[in-house]
């Protein structure tokens, strides 16, 4: 089975995994015991904590350790909804945001909230999101990066109008961390999470940033870990081993971004026999990650090409691994407008760091081969 699914997780790194088990045997203890095993545990726990916030360009003092992207969200909004800027009771967010966000807002009560679309480029249109802002508006939500077709938001530009309005600005960087260089971003947004098992880290494991100006309240009172922000005993094996990932992609950076520029080019390429059927959702060069490539081909249900890709030795999907198993739509489909029939053809591939060029060859071929099947 050839692999082109790394946007849903990706394998443990080899290094990532041995500093997993060697902090799991080494330091054991508690980090919030106050004898030297676990002084030791904290020791390292606040080493991964300085890394990751120098790797982020942040200060270390607003990261907290998470058990993923998911509860991140949670916890980041709830966070940020505890200390507003201003009183207001509404809050935007894009409709294509990760089904986290949509857990977190189906569940306030009181607030209004208004959705932005995506343009046909998979973009945010700021001017959409400016005209949706109201006296009200306490809080924006918009992803970095889109999990489903890999667009990049336009951040800098999102801060800048929360900035100037007095909004908190939440983003979601779970398909951004280790991917992009998000050094010139993060001080921009007043919180982001972020993932392990999207950079060879292992599961279970994430953290989120809360800008320290920010004087939130707990959403689990009375927890003595990760300054209060949430309760349990910290999980340092897999911090420890999420740093040792985050550190290797980091200088991998460049390199990894012009193999999957290239591997890209390839894949669409091979796709041209069957061009007047596949439509592509994508960005400019600059506003798209390369590694995800998210399209459907007309008359098709995606659900079929990914079964018989399956068949045939390869793993690809319909979307996020966390809206699967719902059997609804990719929210990316309703976004851009598709209709529910355009929504089913949906299909995603993702390239990772071991992925091949001649793979990504047959892939395409294969792709070719099962469309013409289908149409003949």
């Amino acid at each position: 089975m050839i692999y082109f699914d790394f946007a849903a997780t990706t394998p443990l790194d080899s290094e990532a995994a041995e500093v997993f088990v060697q902090a799991s045997t080494e330091y054991f203890g508690n980090s919030s015991s106050l004898h030297d095993i676990g002084g030791q545990s904290l020791d390292l726990l606040e080493n991964c904590r300085e890394e990751l916030a120098n790797l982020l360009g942040i200060n270390k003092k607003g990261l907290y350790f998470t058990s993923g992207g998911s509860e991140g969200n949670f916890l980041a909004i709830e966070a940020l909804l505890s200390a507003p800027k201003k009183a207001g009771k509404h809050i935007i967010a894009g409709m294509a945001e990760h089904s986290s966000i949509h857990g977190v807002l189906n569940r306030l009560e009181g607030y209004s909230i208004t959705y932005l679309p995506l343009t046909a480029s998979g973009l945010i249109d700021v001017k959409e999101l400016e005209r949706a802002i109201t006296s009200e508006t306490v809080l924006v939500i918009v992803q970095h990066v889109n999990s489903e077709i890999g667009t990049i938001q336009p951040i800098t530009e999102i801060a800048r109008i929360c900035r100037e309005h007095d909004i908190h600005f939440h983003s979601d960087f779970v398909q951004s961390f280790g991917k992009v260089d998000l050094k010139k971003i993060t001080p921009l947004v007043s919180s982001f999470s972020f993932s392990a098992h999207k950079i060879y880290g292992p599961k279970g494991i994430g953290g989120v940033y809360v800008d320290p100006a920010i004087s939130w309240k707990a959403f689990f009172p009375g927890g003595s870990h990760e300054s209060g922000f949430r309760p349990g005993t910290v999980n340092v094996p897999a911090i420890a081993s999420m740093t040792a990932a985050a550190q290797k992609l980091n200088v991998q950076l460049v390199q990894n971004h012009y193999q999957f520029l290239e591997l890209r080019t390839i894949l669409l390429e091979s796709l041209d026999p069957i061009k007047e059927y596949v439509h592509v959702y994508q960005a400019d060069t600059g506003s798209q990650l390369p590694s995800i490539i998210g399209l459907r081909v007309s008359g098709i249900e995606g659900q079929w090409i990914m079964l018989e890709c399956n068949r045939y030795g390869f793993a690809i999907s319909t979307g996020s691994a966390c809206q699967i198993g719902m059997q609804t739509p990719a929210k990316v489909t309703v976004a851009l407008g598709l209709s529910p029939q355009e929504a089913k053809e949906f299909i995603r591939i993702s390239f990772g760091k071991t992925t091949k060029r001649e793979d990504v060859v047959k892939l395409g071929e294969t792709i070719v081969d099962i469309v013409k099947e289908f149409k003949r």
